[in-house]
């Protein structure tokens, strides 16, 4: 039996236009009509048999019999007759039976409502029934809960949960709407699955306070790490340079306005490869030493480059005339590329990149590193299915290098893993804008943005999912959202982030746009591959609150005993590292 069985004496109105996903329906009833809120659903026939069209009210517009006489005021009330009409998105078709299931909603028009048919309002139980068959959508792992539909808060809100990674999703929203809650919410359910495998890129370290069996925290190496000799068994975790791609290393250590760039690339590259070379020959791994390329991570020692280069800068070669000498090609041209090089491996803040002898110079070390970082919560050596990487303490100028680096990681193992021996993985970029910039500004954001667009690009195919996580859309590259086929949007007060999230919606729900300044906190606007029914979603609290380090000034102020510490906070910030 159909759950939407209406009499014609229900009836909203009657169809007075159709044009491909809109239609317009006529509504005599004043009365009806005031009952009418926009982003409310409704019914429509069908031409088919056993098919009801859903829709969405887009705008609602009365005509008034005293504005049609000022128009012209000499015709009577009679050629002036009070036209009321609603504007409706349809979004897809209920079929009262599909096959051996009943009441079954899809995504799709196989029809149109014909000129004069009935529109019905859904509301009161009608829908809650509703409702409730959009919340039976899927089983099993695809049913991921975000809350409760603010349509009918009885109603549980669930999106597919492989349609919601396999396609990329992006979650926007002004500071202080509920995106850290929203990604809580998600990564819990996550963490509860048996196999669970996905990484964070926490900057702020908002996401410490999510703990249990199904998570696992890690954090870029410190000042204080290295110090105290701590490495991947106490949860710190070192990114040394010979895992970055040549073009990585070009744009930290060469200056691109020295007009010696070029010879300064070419000579670090030779130096890499055959330091490379050395430590492949001395280790015996002959199968690689055969195939490897200056991209290949494999380790090698930064001094017997930078021996290599200093060498090649004071080189003296014999001169025209026997018994003279004169300066090698590469003498005084590298002198630039040094001083940059000694510069960054003496920077305290980049201990991770240039780790003591021991800590992650081994042939062995790399495949600890994947192991945690990519194993899932069932692997063997896995510490849990969510791995929260805090990057707090990675100086802002290289953070793009650094994250683009783990992302790095994880897709060439991704895509180096045999077709069905594949572990899917999905990487949270929060604060995304930091690192995958719209506007490049130096080297490591562009080596950054060419990572995530190719992830962007090709991740589905290897098992590699976004979810992008901004305050600011209008400043994360525009390639990397436009592949995110899933939206759940928070409330967003800038102009240029509305624009932005308009481009990402369909063409029929243009209007969902103009929601984003209205929604309350913790509210999202959802639509997408992964959600049957996009509209909005009260998101549910999640058991476990981020740490969204907002302060309340005026309390504070009030308190009568809030001296900060800032003696720490100095001495912190000249050992730049945090003193607790």
């Amino acid at each position: 039996m159909s759950i939407l069985d209406f009499g014609d004496d229900e009836a909203l109105g009657r169809v007075l236009s159709v044009d491909t996903a809109t239609v317009v329906v006529r509504v005599d009833d004043v009365e009806a009509l005031r009952a009418l809120q926009v982003n409310r659903l409704v019914a429509l026939q069908s031409s088919l048999a056993g098919h009801k069209l859903i829709g969405v009210i887009h705008k609602i517009t009365r005509t008034a019999l005293e504005e049609a006489k000022v128009a012209d005021i000499e015709l009577g009330e009679e050629a002036h007759p009070e036209v009321n009409l609603v504007r409706i998105t349809l979004i897809g078709t209920l079929l009262d039976r599909d096959g051996t299931r009943a009441n079954v909603f899809r995504r799709t028009l196989e029809t149109v409502p014909e000129i004069d048919a009935c529109c019905f309002a859904l509301e009161g139980e009608r829908l809650t029934r509703f409702m409730g068959v959009i919340s039976e959508v899927t089983g099993g792992a695809q049913r991921l809960s975000l809350g409760a539909y603010t349509l009918d808060p009885k109603a549980e809100a669930y999106v597919n949960g492989n349609k919601l990674f396999q396609r990329h999703a992006i979650v926007v929203g002004s500071t202080g709407s509920g995106k850290s809650w929203t990604i809580a919410r998600l990564l819990e359910q996550i963490a509860e699955l048996e196999s669970a495998n996905a990484i964070v890129f926490d900057m702020h370290g908002e996401y410490a306070s999510m703990v249990g069996d199904g998570f696992a925290h890690l954090r870029v190496a410190g000042p204080g790490d290295i110090e105290a000799g701590k490495g991947l068994a106490d949860g710190v975790l070192h990114l040394p340079n010979w895992l970055m791609s040549y073009e990585a290393l070009v744009s930290m250590f060469v200056d691109r306005s020295d007009q010696n760039a070029p010879n300064q690339a070419m000579v670090m590259s030779r130096a890499i490869v055959e330091a490379k070379t050395c430590f492949l020959t001395t280790g015996g791994h002959s199968e690689v030493l055969a195939n490897f390329t200056i991209d290949s991570p494999v380790p090698f020692a930064i001094e017997s480059v930078l021996t290599e280069l200093n060498r090649l800068n004071t080189e003296m070669v014999p001169g025209a005339k026997p018994g003279t000498e004169k300066q090698g090609d590469f003498n005084g041209k590298l002198s630039r590329l040094i001083q940059r090089l000694e510069g960054k491996r003496t920077d305290r803040r980049l201990g991770f990149l240039f780790p003591a002898a021991g800590v992650a110079d081994s042939y062995t070390w790399l495949d600890e590193a994947v192991t945690l970082l990519l194993g899932g919560r069932a692997a063997k050596g896995g510490r849990g299915g969510v791995k929260i990487i805090d990057f707090s303490e990675v100086p802002s100028d290289i953070l793009p290098l650094i994250v683009g680096m783990v992302a790095r990681m994880a897709f060439h193992v991704q895509q180096w893993s045999a077709q069905g021996a594949r572990h899917p993985v999905a990487l949270f970029c929060d604060e995304a804008h930091l690192y995958i910039p719209q506007d490049a500004t130096s080297g490591a954001a562009e080596n950054a943005i060419a990572t995530f667009e190719r992830i962007a690009k090709e991740g589905r195919k290897y098992g590699v999912g976004l979810v992008v996580i901004s305050q600011r859309p209008a400043e994360v590259n525009r390639t990397v959202v436009s592949q995110c086929n899933n939206l759940i949007a928070m409330r967003l007060t800038n102009g240029e982030d509305q624009a932005v999230v308009r481009r990402l919606l369909p063409d029929s729900l243009g209007g969902f746009g103009d929601l984003l300044p209205a929604l309350d906190t913790g509210e999202a606007l959802v639509v997408g591959d992964a959600i049957l029914l996009p509209t909005r979603i009260r998101i549910a609290k999640p058991v476990n609150e981020p740490l969204s380090g907002t302060i309340e000034f005026w309390d504070r102020w009030a308190a009568p005993a809030a001296a900060a510490t800032l003696d720490k906070a100095v001495e912190s910030w000249r050992r730049q590292t945090l003193i607790k």
